[in-house]
């Protein structure tokens, strides 16, 4: 965010991004705002990745082109993986209890 010295001796400074022709004036401090604008450009690209994150179809900041639905297959994959795991332990207690029941003539 730098001035244009438009005329040094009658102290004129234009102001590029909003196309404002001002006096300058030695009471006036100006700091340039540019590494703070890159800083919050940086942490709006990490917002968008952790938005993105929550969906599975999304392409994520560091991934490479082409993973967008890594995460939904990964999680397909692992919820089947679960899900079979889950239904080997139930049928498993499941014939424990009947050859249980069958051998004490409960059935």
């Amino acid at each position: 965010m730098s001035m244009v010295h438009v005329a040094p001796e009658v102290h004129l400074v234009l102001d590029p991004m909003s196309s404002l022709l001002a006096a300058e004036r030695d009471d006036v401090i100006q700091y340039s705002m540019d590494p703070i604008v890159e800083r919050i450009d940086d942490l709006d690209k990490i917002a968008d990745d952790l938005v993105n994150s929550l969906a599975p179809d999304r392409p994520l900041l560091s991934s490479f082109p082409g993973r967008e639905n890594t995460s939904y297959n990964a999680g397909i994959y692992s919820n089947l993986f679960y899900g079979v795991i889950v239904g080997l332990v139930f049928s498993g207690i499941l014939a424990i209890v009947i050859y249980m029941l069958s051998m004490t003539g409960g059935l």
